[in-house]
């Protein structure tokens, strides 16, 4: 089968296992990750678990996939450009955490959410395309 024909496959069963993760686990659920964040109180430890699944898995396929000559579900390998921690990184990465702490969902959570039509989840949803596109125009894209 073709890259091209799999490709779409291998983002859809992804994005199927992703979003049913994110729902099973409870990952969906601002609160939950707000009590995550919470350290000083009732820290609830539970993402530990789910990040802590998803790292190993990553890093088998990212091992096996490294030492192939070509992707088997594209025509190339896409290979991060950006290596190094600059002041752009680390006051995107503040941002970004700020908006995550303050909401309690990150864009995948979201996204998953999306579809019970809550009002704040979509307000967080245009607000973040928004703050992405005006970052695009201020500061340009990543190089």
């Amino acid at each position: 089968m073709s890259a091209r024909i799999l490709s779409p496959l291998v983002a859809l069963a992804s994005g199927l296992i992703f979003g049913l993760g994110l729902l099973i686990s409870g990952m969906n659920d601002p609160a939950k990750v707000r009590a995550f964040l919470d350290v000083f109180a009732a820290w609830d430890p539970s993402l530990i678990a789910v990040m802590g699944s998803a790292i190993p898995v990553f890093a088998v396929f990212f091992y096996f996939g490294k030492r192939r000559k070509a992707p088997l579900c594209a025509t190339t390998f896409h290979v991060p450009q950006l290596t190094r921690i600059d002041r752009r990184l680390l006051t995107g990465a503040v941002m970004f955490g700020i908006g995550w702490g303050l909401v309690g969902l990150c864009p995948g959570p979201a996204l998953v959410n999306l579809l019970a039509f809550e009002p704040g989840v979509l307000i967080f949803l245009l607000a973040l395309l928004a703050g992405n596109r005006i970052a695009h125009w201020l500061v340009g894209p990543a190089q």
